[in-house]
């Protein structure tokens, strides 16, 4: 009998996250995709309207991808996913920050801002709604799928007016992930961190569209194996020390983290902090706007909380400070 049981859905790169997380742990799960004929069950338990939600007999019903995936790796220690050096520790932890906050705003915008990948993307959630059947009448459906998507761009800070800031974004770090990615397995050597689950789920998303897949197939080859990898990672060998990743990890930091995940990250608390609807902040290629997230503000606290708690070892602020990123830090 398996001991989870983990409501998602495949059009959900959080969900993805959280399934290739129980793979990885070899945690038996039964993966239940949410549709109309469990939605009932689905909202018994759910705090949100929204999935993931992890089940279990032992802790209570949880939809936080970030916070389950740290429950798992204390429940289920091996394999690992968590480096042994506090300095690339603290850097996973980032890293899935900027999956879960900026690069979902990447993939958000690819698929709902943009066609033919907006009503592809809604004829396949109409379908996984309908228990993996298309109904007879889809397109009224699909195209009130559509247009609810189309309207929450605003709410994501995916809206047409940073439509290009956030392409040349993800492309950007997927091709500094890509040069990465052809000497190392995984983000942090031989096993997956909670950076590699976050940003793969991202890209498996954008890997399903139209736009961004032929583009991330041409340009990122080693990206789309390890994409196809992380759908259920093995370990094949242990964690790299820093400097023997820092060569192709640095760019990643420098070229695209720290130029736009972190001031935004870091401008969307200060506006949190205030009560303030809206802020700006500008970037190399012009000013990005958007509301505030609270829930946004929140995970970025919490990442700079574990972040100071590793500044020991010097390795971490000596990458922040090569990187550009210390001051968000500070």
């Amino acid at each position: 009998m398996a001991a989870y049981r983990l409501f998602g859905a495949e059009t959900s790169p959080y969900s993805l996250k959280v399934r290739s997380a129980l793979r990885y742990k070899g945690a038996a799960f039964e993966w239940v995709s949410r549709s109309v004929s469990n939605e009932a069950e689905f909202r018994k338990s759910a705090a949100t309207p929204t999935v993931p939600l992890l089940l279990s007999p032992d802790h209570a019903p949880a939809q936080d991808s970030t916070l389950i995936l740290a429950a798992l790796n204390a429940a289920h220690p091996e394999p690992e996913a968590v480096p042994e050096e506090p300095a690339c520790a603290a850097l996973a932890l980032i890293l899935e920050d900027y999956g879960d906050e900026w690069l979902n705003k990447c993939m958000f915008q690819q698929r709902w801002g943009q066609q033919p990948d907006r009503d592809a993307a809604a004829l396949r959630v109409l379908i996984q709604l309908n228990d993996g059947k298309r109904p007879r009448a889809f397109k009224a459906p699909a195209k009130q799928i559509a247009s609810r998507m189309l309207a929450r761009l605003s709410l994501v800070g995916a809206e047409p007016e940073n439509a290009a800031t956030l392409e040349s974004s993800y492309r950007r770090f997927a091709l500094r992930l890509n040069t990465h990615l052809q000497n190392h397995l995984f983000i942090f050597g031989g096993r997956p961190s909670a950076a590699d689950f976050a940003i793969a789920a991202q890209l498996q998303q954008m890997l399903t569209d139209p736009t961004p897949a032929t583009w991330l197939k041409d340009r990122a080859p080693f990206v789309t194996a390890w994409c196809e990898h992380m759908q259920d990672p093995k370990a094949s060998g242990p964690f790299q020390p820093l400097d023997e990743l820092a060569a192709t990890l640095l760019p990643i930091f420098e070229g695209e983290v720290a130029r736009t995940y972190l001031p935004w990250a870091f401008a969307n608390a200060a506006s949190a902090s205030r009560d303030k609807k809206r802020f700006s902040v500008t970037f190399e290629d012009g000013v990005f706007e958007q509301a505030t997230q609270s829930y946004a503000a929140r995970a970025f606290a919490a990442v700079r909380a574990e972040v100071a708690a590793r500044m020991g070892d010097p390795a971490l602020p000596a990458f922040l400070d090569a990187a550009g990123a210390r001051a968000y830090f500070a």
